[in-house]
């Protein structure tokens, strides 16, 4: 995996909500992307961060760990749904006007094969809908490495003032 970028480490380095509203959700994404604004601090704990942001789609990367285990020694559930709820997010992120916020209703997450202690994954999500109170987005974690889908999942979040 490349270098990770800034990753909030106190609650200081996070950006305060007269920032966040200042932007659209969009511009926001666009400069946790360009290193203006930190990752949040669960990047650094899943091992992942933020490559691609557009309007609607966002790509994250991600290597699991031995941290990331469970008493088998495989990748543990959590850290599929971790890396899934965040890029879900993200994309429904890309959705959410300026002066608004959004938080997750909902995700569902479909494991489709274990993945390998030390792989690194893309995970694309797809903005479906951002109406004025709710978003629904979907999408995938696959390998770099073998191009195999290994989880999908989905999300609905509220959009708030």
């Amino acid at each position: 995996m490349t270098d990770m970028p800034p990753i909030a480490r106190t609650p200081a380095d996070l950006p305060s909500r007269d920032t966040l509203l200042s932007m659209s959700g969009l511009e926001f994404m666009q400069k946790v992307l360009a290193g203006d604004l930190p990752h949040p601090a669960i990047a650094g704990v899943m091992g992942c961060r933020i490559t691609e942001v557009e309007p609607g789609r966002v790509l994250v990367r991600g290597t699991p760990g031995f941290q990331h285990t469970n008493p088998f020694g495989a990748v543990h559930g959590g850290w599929y749904g971790t890396v899934l709820d965040t890029v879900l997010g993200c994309a429904v992120m890309t959705g959410v006007p300026q002066g608004r916020w959004y938080t997750t209703l909902e995700y569902k997450v479909n494991i489709t094969r274990a993945l390998p202690v030390g792989m690194e994954v893309e995970a694309e999500a797809l903005l479906d809908h951002a109406g004025r109170s709710t978003a629904v987005a979907h999408g995938t974690i696959r390998g770099l490495e073998d191009g195999k889908v290994y989880a999908t999942g989905s999300t609905t979040c509220i959009i708030m003032a």
